[in-house]
């Protein structure tokens, strides 16, 4: 058998985006990848379907496994000739034992290749607002280890508190006073600035200031623990001018996404965008009506219709599934105009090639009645393939004017398998929004919570994505503190943003 190759990749300091091209692209072909604690789960997302995932975190006194056998694994799946990605935070050679694994390959004649990454220690002093080199504080930066391989051993802090550039310990937050003590002891000013940065380039990113000779008790005041950057020089007072990260009109905001996991993208990387943490909790999950032989005669039949109408992206999907089994592309549709209920629906459609010729201004299916109900008459005929679950509104309303066939392309149900994720954030998370983007989603968190668990998310702000879904959480007693003005994603970013305006002016 063909022996594989692995992959040192440097994963970046924590905000997925960080990783490089070159080990996103490694990541969708690789066949198993092997990843830490600190490697962001979003970059896994995008591996090929039957990846096979291992995790082999280290946290401080509790190893998933250690270091030797995680190099004998990284052998043993080369061996079995596949294609490995060993995903590590940060940089591979920064601390990162991608040394040692890479000596360990080369011994066992084992290919492999080394990503670099972003290391914490340049890109985190970054999010929390702190260059590691400037030329009016200082002319060098010192990457250390607050945490040696043997414990017997210590650090060289005669030498170390004669440096004037910025000095960044890595793991060393059990070793914090001691480091202190021994920088003072050997020279360093006491009134040194120090940063502390915890979960770096996180969304949960929290940074504190102080002193060699206080910020030890600021540690402690502040319940600090690690995953955290000890920072020692005086670039830490340029934090006030650089901080962007925290300036950001979302940063330390906790929203729950509760639209199904293939729709969240959008919304997750707009509250990420804008600093903010999108916890993805979905309440419903999607579920294809396939095969489909209702959905195949109307394909094949699609030129007897003068009208189809997508309510839904996943409308567009499944339908676009149909067309491509049937071996048809978008030519089939010769001269059927095409309505779409919003922007996404819109969009998806011209993705693959198709113009909505009518899109109405509110993406209810209201508008769409509207739109139609002056240019149809008795001779038309719609198709309108969608959501089990969806009102009957618009079908009944158009069978008034003329033929009417809809056809039943998926359904959504409760995820109850969120349900104990979904009570674990709520009684153990500070939350200050709860998104709802259907009437589906309402209902799902519904039954996820239970009767008895609804006054948890009552003092939540809950925003609705509009009028219908409005009316849903009405329906089962809950306030809608927010309503978007447009009934698309963007809507709710905009009605966030806006509360979050308002409640910054009341604040000054």
């Amino acid at each position: 058998m063909k022996i594989g190759k692995v992959y040192l990749v440097g994963a970046g300091p924590g905000d997925y985006k960080l990783v490089t091209l070159k080990g996103l692209e490694l990541v969708k072909k690789c066949d198993v990848v092997v990843y830490d604690r600190l490697s962001s789960p979003e970059i896994l997302n995008n591996t090929k379907d039957g990846c096979e995932f291992i995790y082999v975190g280290k946290k401080s006194g509790n190893h998933t496994m250690k270091q030797y056998d995680i190099n004998k694994l990284l052998v043993e799946k080369a061996k079995e000739g596949k294609e490995v990605v060993r995903l590590k935070g940060g940089d591979p050679y920064v601390f990162g034992r991608g040394g040692e694994e890479g000596e360990y390959l080369f011994n066992e004649g084992i290919d492999f290749e080394v990503v670099p990454g972003i290391t914490s220690a340049i890109g985190g002093l970054c999010y929390g607002g702190i260059p590691i080199t400037n030329r009016g504080y200082n002319t060098s930066f010192h990457i250390i280890t607050g945490h040696l391989k043997d414990e017997k051993d210590e650090l060289d802090f005669t030498n170390l508190a004669k440096l004037d550039g910025t000095l960044v310990f890595l793991m060393g937050m059990k070793n914090l006073e001691r480091i202190c003590e021994e920088l003072i002891k050997n020279g360093k000013n006491i009134d040194t600035p120090v940063a502390i940065i915890h979960w770096a380039t996180y969304p949960n990113q929290q940074v504190i200031t102080g002193k060699l000779s206080n910020i030890t008790e600021e540690v402690k005041k502040h319940k600090i623990t690690s995953p955290s950057l000890i920072v020692v020089g005086e670039v830490v007072k340029l934090r006030e001018k650089l901080n962007f990260q925290e300036r950001k009109p979302l940063f330390g905001k906790n929203i729950i996404i509760t639209r199904p996991e293939t729709q969240e993208e959008g919304i997750t990387n707009s509250i990420l965008s804008l600093g903010g943490n999108p916890i993805s909790i979905p309440s419903i999950e999607i579920k294809d009506i396939w095969p489909n032989s209702e959905l195949m005669e109307a394909i094949d039949d699609i030129t007897e219709y003068s009208y189809i109408v997508f309510t839904s992206v996943n409308g567009v999907k499944i339908f676009m599934k149909g067309l491509d089994y049937r071996s048809y592309d978008v030519r089939k549709l010769g001269n059927i105009k095409v309505v779409a209920i919003g922007s996404a629906t819109a969009d998806s459609l011209k993705e693959r090639g198709i113009i909505a010729d009518i899109i109405p201004k509110r993406y209810i299916a209201e508008d769409i009645y509207d739109e139609l109900s002056s240019i149809l008459d008795k001779n038309d005929r719609i198709l309108i393939p969608r959501s089990k679950n969806a009102r009957s509104y618009l079908v009944d309303e158009l069978s008034n004017i003329c033929e009417v066939k809809e056809i039943h392309t998926y359904y959504t149900e409760s995820a109850k398998n969120n349900k104990d994720i979904l009570l674990n954030t709520l009684n153990n998370q500070e939350i200050d929004y709860i998104t709802f983007t259907s009437s589906s989603t309402v209902k799902g968190v519904i039954d996820l919570l239970g009767k008895d668990n609804i006054d948890l998310i009552k003092v939540i702000n809950k925003v609705s994505i509009g009028p219908i879904t409005s009316d849903t959480m009405n329906k089962y007693g809950l306030n809608v503190d927010l309503e978007a003005e447009k009934y698309n994603v963007e809507g709710i970013i905009k009605s966030i943003l806006l509360e979050e305006d308002k409640s910054n002016e009341f604040n000054k």
